[in-house]
């Protein structure tokens, strides 16, 4: 399964900001270890990191149980899993590869709510689930990402808009609709047409187009800001939004458009694309998109965007680490090689 993107470490880190305790879950534990890290020095008084695979209910049912043993309450849960396959449906090689879409984005979720809510009922709590405008707007090559992701979801959409109304006033619910966030994905991380993890920029290119796309900071800070005040619905950039109301006022437009700039006939490059050649133009890249999406390195992704913006100086890591030794921050996980799935914030006043 691919790593999720960090725009979702991100959320841990505004959550940190604030002073909220949280408990984080992802099955790459350096990965784990690295975010628990971060949030503790900007902000998090306790961070622990729980290695989980949010496909498994078990493993869900595990990592709230752990949360509450640790910290007696649970005040927002915040459920991001979600993996991105890329390839149109007649090009796919198996169809049984994208399975784990629809158990990532929309099982995943189910498990994390139904074993946190007797206890965000018991706080007046909140969940944040990050969805995606995918869920209303559809896209070539996105077929598996807009019928399991749009199947999964738009279900998650429908899931928590039908759980808000059999909670009521007892656990609050926020759905977020992000469109193009700077990630790893909009750096080219993809599930191919093999059920494989390729970094494919001209892919991307094809895909992303000449859409502006909005810095993963300001992602993070605006979803949280929108949990914390108790909001319905939040879609980051706003302006996305109005393909919402295209799509519901003239599906017929949203349909033409992608067939003309982003099919292309049989036999021919998706490189010939209008919307792969639309972003070539020279100098666009650099008006719209942030510098970290147009390097094709993955790896350390995470850490350049942080140190590049001053968020982190990882020089003062260690010293704070050992002025704070009589009080331990996180608790180490089991060993072995996994990927980032989802964020359990716990706040504790």
């Amino acid at each position: 399964m691919p790593k999720l993107s960090s725009r979702y470490w991100h959320l841990a880190y505004e959550y940190g900001k604030r002073g909220a305790y949280l408990v984080i879950g992802a099955r790459r534990e350096n990965a784990l270890r690295e975010v628990a890290e971060r949030a503790y020095l900007l902000g998090s008084p306790h961070t622990i990191p729980i290695r989980t695979d949010v496909s498994k209910a078990e493993q869900c049912r595990r990592l709230i149980h752990e949360a509450i043993h640790q910290f007696g309450r649970l005040d927002h849960l915040v459920i991001c899993a979600g993996v991105t396959p890329v390839s149109l449906f007649e090009d796919t090689i198996r169809v049984t590869n994208f399975s784990p879409a629809m158990d990532i984005n929309f099982w995943g979720p189910v498990y994390m709510t139904y074993y946190a809510a007797p206890y965000l009922r018991a706080t007046k709590g909140k969940i944040v689930v990050i969805a995606s405008s995918a869920s209303w707007l559809n896209a070539p090559r996105l077929s598996f990402y807009n019928v399991k992701y749009h199947a999964s979801k738009a279900a998650v959409v429908s899931f928590f808009e039908t759980l808000r109304v059999e909670f009521g006033a007892d656990i609050g619910i926020t759905i977020v609709t992000p469109g193009l966030i700077e990630s790893e994905m909009t750096k080219g991380k993809f599930l191919n047409k093999e059920g494989k993890i390729v970094v494919d920029q001209e892919m991307r290119d094809v895909v992303v187009s000449a859409v502006p796309i909005e810095v993963v900071g300001r992602f993070a800070k605006a979803t949280v800001n929108s949990a914390c005040r108790g909001d319905k619905y939040l879609t980051i950039p706003l302006w996305f939004k109005t393909t919402y109301y295209v799509k519901l006022l003239c599906p017929e437009l949203i349909d033409w458009f992608n067939n003309l700039f982003c099919i292309t006939g049989p036999g021919v490059p998706e490189t010939e694309a209008i919307s792969y050649k639309l972003i070539q133009i020279p100098g666009l890249k650099d008006a719209i998109w942030p510098d970290s999406v147009q390097s094709p390195k993955i790896k350390r992704f995470e850490r350049e965007v942080l140190c590049d913006r001053g968020l982190v100086d990882f020089s003062l890591l260690r010293s704070k680490q050992a002025s704070d030794a009589e009080q331990p921050w996180f608790i180490s996980t089991a060993t072995g090689r996994g990927q980032f799935l989802f964020i359990s914030t716990i706040i504790v006043p």
